[in-house]
């Protein structure tokens, strides 16, 4: 039997939906910024700060830690946009039934990742300028991923029993 899912319950799904949305280009439209500020105010080889974190202008043509930097030009647009994709999917069927740090993660995951997609399609590299000296040098997208990532597991770990056999894949 089929029946009507009250608009009151729709409202809220579309709600907690474009909310994960409006965070996301939210997320992904101020690491977009920030870059470009890096672009044009490091351009010159500058480095600012003296701490753990410097300010350092770097372009990785590869994925994390420059992994297949030398794959050929349409490789990493293609495998990073149908990840970006996948993302965007899974987060809009899980945001009705996720809670607030949960829309808040796959948020993350989101913006970032797309933040990333449309800095590497215009030359085929992403923009990198968080320097700490012992790690790759990184961006503010590349935070919001680990983050996003970090609070889907927090939460995943930290369910109670119930919210476990609730999610079980043998139910």
């Amino acid at each position: 039997m089929i029946t009507a899912v009250p608009v009151a319950h729709r409202r809220v799904r579309l709600t907690r939906r474009c909310g994960l949305l409006a965070v996301a280009v939210g997320l992904a439209a101020t690491d977009l910024a920030v870059k470009a500020w890096a672009t044009s105010a490091l351009a010159d080889g500058a480095v600012i700060g003296t701490g753990p974190v410097q300010l350092r202008l770097a372009f990785n043509p590869g994925a994390a830690f420059s992994i297949a930097a030398d794959a050929p030009a349409w490789v990493l647009p293609t495998v990073t946009g149908i990840i970006t994709f996948i993302v965007a999917v899974t987060s809009w069927r899980m945001a009705p039934g996720t809670g607030h740090l949960g829309r808040l993660g796959l948020a993350a995951i989101l913006g970032g990742a797309s933040a990333n997609l449309i800095d590497r399609f215009p030359d085929g590299v992403v923009t990198d300028y968080l320097h700490t000296g012992w790690w790759p040098t990184f961006n503010l997208a590349d935070t919001f991923i680990v983050g996003g990532a970090a609070i889907l597991i927090t939460l995943t770990a930290f369910r109670s029993p119930d919210e476990r056999a609730q999610h079980s894949p043998e139910r």
